[in-house]
Parts: structure tokens; C-alpha cells; sequence
């Protein structure tokens, strides 16, 4: 089973997170905001990963910190379940259409991370989160997971727009993340990932 748990602790959150890749889309979140739960949830579950997400911060001052340092502890999580990639897909991606919105996510789990976001919601916040966090969000995981990932998303509707983007990056990370049967080589000429 590959299974990780990371907790994280400063002066501005707290955070635990349990994931589990080969699980079958069980999720657990308590984040303080009620949206980015949502789309958490979305994530894993058409993902068919399981998440357990704990965290608290000071939504006081805004969503920006819990926001973030969930990114980083949920990308640090990632690349210790992934581990060498022994076995693994590495490459995936989806596309996924709510109503007038469409996301497109292609991900590698390269090692090395890197994200292209390109997408613009209409209203300054979503569900008590401004909206350049979630871009915020991505870089943060893709930077501590090692993945190289691309975001584009267009509609009209931000909630459609923002779910899609987060339920396309769930399935590709799990297809990613999927280890082929018969493969047991680290998939890099390299090597290594």
C-alpha cells in the first residue's frame, strides 16, 4: 500500500495529512473552508485515492496561509506515497467538462516541479478564497510533490471552472500514479525520476 501521512505546524496553521493512492476515493476534510473541502473531495474521489485532510489556520487574516501550506503539505505527502515511482504510469491526463466550463490537466510525475496555469475566474474570491490562491495552491503541491503539471481551464460559471480543474487534476494524478501491471523499472531513461 502506498500510504503517507505529513503533518506540518507553524505560527499561522496546522496540518495533517493522510493519503493513500491505491485506495478507492474515501475522503475525510476539515479545512475551515468549506470550498476548498469541496473541492478536495472532488479531487480524490475521481481521483480513486483516499485523503484524510485536517487542518486550521488563522482564517482571521485570510485564506491565503491555509490555502498554501495545504498545498505544500499535500505535495510533500504526494511525493512520499509515490516514493521512486518504481512501477508507476508516470504520465496522465484529463479533461473534464462541468456544464459551460472545461479543465485540462496533463501531469507528469517528473521529479521536478512545474506548473502552467492558464485560466481566469470573474470574481475576486470563491467560497471565502481569493482567487489568485488557487493558483497559489497548485505551484505550492506541484513544487513540493516534483510534478510538472498544466492547468487550463475557460468557462463562464468560476465555481463550474474551479471544480473541473480540481476533478481533471485528481484523475490524472491518479492515472499517473497507477502502477502498470509487469512494470517494475523506474520510467526515466535516466533512471531515476
Amino acid at each position: 500500500m502506498r500510504r503517507a501521512e505529513v503533518s506540518r505546524q507553524t505560527k499561522e496553521t496546522r496540518i495533517t495529512i493522510v493519503l493513500n493512492l491505491d485506495g478507492s476515493g474515501t475522503v475525510h476534510t476539515d479545512t475551515g473552508l468549506p470550498f476548498l473541502d469541496h473541492m478536495l473531495q472532488a479531487m480524490a474521489h475521481h481521483g480513486r485515492f483516499d485523503l484524510d485532510c485536517r487542518a486550521s489556520g488563522d482564517l482571521e487574516v485570510d485564506s491565503h496561509h491555509t490555502v498554501e501550506d495545504i498545498g505544500l503539505v499535500l505535495g510533500e505527502t504526494i511525493k512520499k506515497a509515490i516514493g521512486d515511482g518504481r512501477g508507476i504510469r508516470r504520465f496522465a491526463h484529463a479533461m473534464v467538462p462541468m456544464d459551460e466550463s472545461l479543465a485540462t490537466v496533463a501531469l507528469d510525475c517528473s521529479g521536478r516541479g512545474f506548473l502552467v496555469y492558464q485560466g481566469c475566474l470573474s470574481h475576486p474570491a470563491l467560497g471565502g478564497i481569493e482567487r489568485d490562491v488557487f493558483e497559489h495552491f497548485f505551484q505550492s503541491l506541484c513544487g513540493k510533490a516534483g510534478l510538472n503539471v498544466h492547468i487550463i481551464f475557460h468557462g463562464r460559471n468560476d465555481h463550474h471552472q474551479m471544480e473541473a480543474a480540481f476533478k481533471a487534476f485528481g484523475i490524472a494524478l491518479g492515472e499517473a500514479s497507477t502502477i502498470v501491471e509487469g512494470r517494475e523499472d523506474i520510467p526515466s531513461t535516466k533512471g531515476t525520476l
